[in-house]
């Protein structure tokens, strides 16, 4: 995206307009985050009233994504969702880097250009986002679109005094300018790491909570970028800014600058391109875990060295593990999210990655997988029977509609405690078991039209919470796609739920008669084979009624 390019879809979702007004609920009052340089979670206070900027560090576009990359788009996907479902304006940017050692030398091993390269799996990036049903950014800036804006913010660093840029013999500039860590006292704030001996006790402790990923040199999770490895560094800690090209790079890969020819260093886009679409200061900068050092700690050194304001506070999706061990590319583990997804509907896949809270390490295994998709089996039943029994769904625009004050109070509050999912989706089937007790209680109350307006408010409140983690099964993209298996909208049964239908009625017949017959050793017998496939049932005055657990 060049310099000047903006989105043509303005909408509240996806770019919100000035001229909007803003209705801030009143549960944005009990909003808690976790801010990584405190190491602590607070009360979060948004910097301009009514509105919320952030922005997230998106993916190096040299090969597929895999599932450890989308869990941190699906991660702060919720985040972002729930800033909008408690009535906030939200400016959400995610950046592209399309120019990279990396995508130099796989392009040049593959014979491709590079350029060409970065946009193919560009391309793979979005549609994956697409797919699992993640909200396009306000802004999604490629690097290459704003090399005038990294070294404008490059030449302010240097006439800072916290930069140097390196000569050859003849005073000439060679292209590689570095950032002078001993010049910024303040350097290590984020990761709690003083320019001392001293032992940050804090920082141990979080890093205790999983591999390090602060280590530099042999650490397998984050080992030394090659390219800040130079001889003409001042300080072995200071990093590239600006960097001059290798004998292999190719031509178009290169730009001049006062400094020298060369390509930019891996951190400076972040701080000019946050800056470019968020300003002066905003309030928060999101990433995954092993991005906290060197690369978010670099950043925000440089972005306060040029005399511009950091984000107010850091967040940090933790990994997707398999084993115990993080999944990377480089340990061989990566799962491709196409390959995933050829066995597994996107709505699945995404609940699964959205399990837990951000924070949390995500365990990723096929148990998972089915846990996720009995979960869909769940929602999607109460939700089709609930339809049936109504005559019809409430409109998506209902869906949206609901404002978070209006929201169950124990999903509200779990989702105010540091977007934790687990309590939020603990919540949501809590209000669905209700459903199904509503649903069971139609054929018994006299005051059908009573019940039945409750079995409504409880299906809205449903959809509702759903939406807000993006898993209304009656939205997009899930409902055009077909991704999440065929959720009814109400109004007739799908074919898979008449013929389940059919083959428990027939059960609930045969369990009748051994009761009748008083032959109850096979009646349990039948409702225990039920449960064990996953079919709860419920005796009242006028029969049994089911649903799935």
């Amino acid at each position: 995206m060049g310099n000047s390019q903006e989105p043509q879809d303005f909408n509240i979702s996806v770019m919100p307009s000035s001229l909007t007004p803003v209705h801030v609920a009143k549960a944005a009052e009990g909003l808690n985050l976790y801010d990584t340089a405190s190491h602590q979670v607070s009360h979060f206070v948004p910097l301009k009233p009514g509105e919320v900027g952030i922005y997230v560090c998106g993916a190096t576009v040299q090969s597929s994504p895999h599932i450890g990359h989308i869990r941190a788009a699906v991660a702060f996907d919720i985040v972002r969702r729930w800033f909008l479902k408690l009535g906030y304006k939200v400016t959400f940017v995610r950046n592209v880097t399309d120019i990279d050692d990396k995508i130099l030398d796989k392009a040049a091993t593959a014979g491709q250009r590079w350029w060409a390269r970065a946009y193919y799996y560009e391309r793979e990036f979005t549609e994956a986002y697409n797919t699992l049903g993640v909200l396009p950014p306000t802004v999604e800036p490629r690097a290459t679109g704003h090399m005038s804006d990294m070294i404008d913010l490059i030449q302010r660093i240097l006439d800072n005094g916290h930069g140097y840029v390196v000569t050859d013999a003849d005073g000439k500039p060679t292209g590689n300018v570095y950032f002078d860590v001993a010049s910024w006292p303040h350097y290590g704030e984020l990761t709690h790491q003083k320019q001392t001996a001293e032992v940050d006790e804090a920082a141990a402790v979080a890093d205790r909570m999983g591999p390090s990923v602060d280590a530099t040199g042999d650490d397998k999770y984050n080992p030394v970028d090659p390219a800040d490895a130079s001889p003409y560094k001042h300080d072995p800690r200071d990093f590239a800014l600006w960097k001059a090209p290798k004998d292999t790079d190719p031509e178009d890969a290169r730009w001049s600058t006062p400094f020298g020819v060369g390509r930019p260093g891996w951190h400076i886009e972040c701080s000019a391109m946050s800056h470019r679409y968020l300003g002066d200061g905003f309030d928060i900068h999101g990433g995954g875990l092993d991005l906290r050092f060197p690369h978010h700690e670099n950043e925000m050194a440089q972005t306060r060295a040029a005399g511009y304001p950091s984000a107010a506070r850091w967040m940090h999706s933790a990994w997707v593990t398999a084993k115990g061990e993080k999944m990377s590319k480089s340990l061989g583990t990566g799962l491709s999210v196409p390959s995933v997804l050829a066995e597994n509907s996107a709505w699945v896949v995404r609940y699964a990655l959205g399990s837990v809270q951000y924070r949390s390490m995500l365990e990723w295994s096929d148990q998972a997988l089915v846990e996720a998709q009995a979960a869909y089996d769940r929602v999607s039943n109460f939700i089709e029977r609930a339809g049936v029994a109504l005559g019809g769904q409430p409109s998506r625009e209902e869906v949206t509609g609901i404002s978070a004050d209006d929201l169950p109070t124990d999903f509200v509050a779990a989702m105010n405690d540091d977007v934790n999912v687990s309590g939020a989706t603990a919540a949501i089937f809590t209000t669905i078991r209700s459903g199904n007790t509503l649903l069971s209680q139609l054929a018994d109350r006299a005051d059908s039209e009573a019940v039945q307006a409750e079995v409504r408010e409880t299906l809205l409140a449903v959809r509702a919470m759903l939406d807000t983690l993006g898993l209304d099964p009656l939205a997009e993209p899930w409902v055009s796609a077909g991704a999440a298996g065929g959720a009814s909208d109400g109004t007739t049964e799908t074919p898979e739920h008449a013929a389940l239908e059919a083959l428990i009625t027939e059960q609930l017949n045969a369990r009748a008669e051994a009761r009748k017959a008083r032959d109850f050793a096979k009646a349990d017998q039948i409702r225990d084979t039920l449960a064990e496939a996953g079919i709860t049932i419920e005796d009242g005055l006028q029969g049994s009624t089911w649903s799935l657990k």
